[in-house]
C-alpha cells in the first residue's frame, strides 16, 4: 500500500512516516509537482493540506481509502463526494486549539501595543530622534468579543482571564458551562460588534459564515475597535475591510488568513499601516505540527488495518 503526503516533510516528519512502514510506503509530493498525479493514482491514503479535494481529483485516485486532513478546517474537501466513494475524511481537532489561541493573543497584543510600528521605529528612526514612538492602548478594562466559542474560541476566552478584559461572545449554540467558567456573556452578533473593543473570529467556513463580516458589520464596530481573524479568510469581505481600515471605521486589523492564499503582493492590505499580517501560521509550532502528523498517521493506520478511524469529520460520524 502507499501513502501520499502533500504537506511536506517539515509537517509530516520522516520518523512519523516510518511508523507506517510496516503497512505502507510513504511518498512526498506537493500538489503541482510533476509526480503528484502519478503518485495520487497509486495512493491508498492521502495526507492533505489546503489543496482542493473534489470529485475531479478523486476520479484520479481510484485506490484512495482515506483523506487525512492535516488541520482542523476542511472546507477545501468535498466530504459528500468522498463519502459517496467510500473514502473516509479525518481531521486533527483539539490538538491545535492552544497554538491558534496563543497566536490570537499575540496578534491582539501586537495591535494594541503597535509592536510592528515600534519595531520599525527602532530600526529606522529612534537613534535619529525622528518622530515619536507609537502609543498603543491598555487591554485591561476593555471588552473582548469572541465570534464562535468552540474549541479555539474557548481557549482564547481562557487566556483572556489574565488580561482583565470583559468577555462577550456569539455562537450558534449557547455555552452555559463556558459562560460560568470564563465569566462570558452571550450576546447577539449585532450587539457584540457594537460593544467590543476587540473582535476575534473563530468560526468554520460554511455557507452561513462566508462574508459573515462585511461592510454592514464593519460599520457597526467602534472606530477604536480592532478585528482579529485566525479562522478562514473568506469569513471577512476583504475588500470591505480594506475600505474600513482606510476610512477609519475601525482602528486596525490583524489577520492570519486571507481570501486568497498566499495573499498577492499587490493586495491593498499590504500597503496599510494599521494591520498586522501573518502567513496562516495558527498551528505552526513544532509541538503542534508534530502532534497533527501523529494524529494523521493514527487515522491512516486504522483505515489500512481495516478499522474505523478515530477522528472522522462530523459529517461522517454516523457512517460505518
Amino acid at each position: 500500500m502507499r501513502v501520499l503526503v502533500s504537506v511536506g516533510e517539515h509537517n509530516f516528519p520522516r520518523d512519523v512516516a516510518e511508523s507506517l512502514s510496516d503497512l505502507a510506503e510513504v511518498v512526498y509530493h506537493r500538489p503541482g509537482e510533476e509526480d503528484y498525479w502519478e503518485a495520487l493514482g497509486d495512493a491508498d491514503a492521502l495526507v492533505a493540506g489546503m489543496e482542493r479535494i473534489d470529485g475531479e481529483l478523486l476520479e484520479r485516485a481510484p485506490r484512495l481509502r482515506i483523506v487525512a486532513r492535516f488541520g482542523v478546517g476542511y472546507d477545501n474537501i468535498d466530504v459528500e463526494a468522498c463519502t459517496r466513494r467510500g473514502i473516509y475524511v479525518t481531521y486533527t481537532p483539539d490538538v491545535l486549539s492552544g497554538a491558534v489561541a496563543d497566536l490570537t493573543w499575540g496578534l491582539i497584543i501586537a495591535l494594541a501595543r503597535r509592536l510592528i510600528e515600534a519595531d520599525r521605529f527602532v530600526r529606522e528612526r529612534w537613534a535619529l530622534r525622528r518622530g515619536r514612538f507609537p502609543f498603543g492602548f491598555d487591554l485591561e478594562g476593555k471588552t473582548l468579543g469572541i465570534i464562535g466559542l468552540g474549541r479555539i474560541g474557548s481557549e482564547v476566552a481562557k487566556r483572556a482571564q489574565g488580561f482583565g478584559v470583559k468577555v462577550i461572545y456569539n455562537d450558534v449554540v449557547r455555552k452555559p458551562e463556558l459562560e460560568e467558567a470564563y465569566s462570558a456573556e452571550y450576546v447577539p452578533l449585532k450587539e457584540l460588534l457594537k460593544r467590543a473593543d476587540i473582535v476575534s473570529i473563530h468560526v468554520p467556513l460554511l455557507p452561513s459564515t462566508e462574508r459573515l463580516i462585511s461592510e454592514r458589520e464593519l460599520r457597526m464596530m467602534k472606530a477604536t475597535a480592532i478585528l482579529i481573524n485566525t479562522s478562514r479568510g473568506k469569513v471577512i469581505d476583504q475588500r470591505a475591510l480594506v475600505k474600513a481600515l482606510k476610512e477609519g471605521w475601525i482602528a486596525g486589523a490583524a489577520l492570519d488568513v486571507y481570501e486568497e492564499e498566499p495573499i498577492p503582493l499587490d493586495d491593498p492590505l499590504l500597503k496599510l499601516e494599521n494591520v498586522v499580517l501573518t502567513p496562516h501560521i495558527g498551528s505552526a509550532t513544532r509541538e503542534t505540527r508534530r502532534r497533527m502528523a501523529e494524529i494523521c498517521a493514527e487515522n491512516i493506520r486504522a483505515v489500512l488495518e481495516g478499522r474505523r478511524p478515530p477522528n472522522l469529520v462530523p459529517e461522517q460520524v454516523g457512517i460505518p
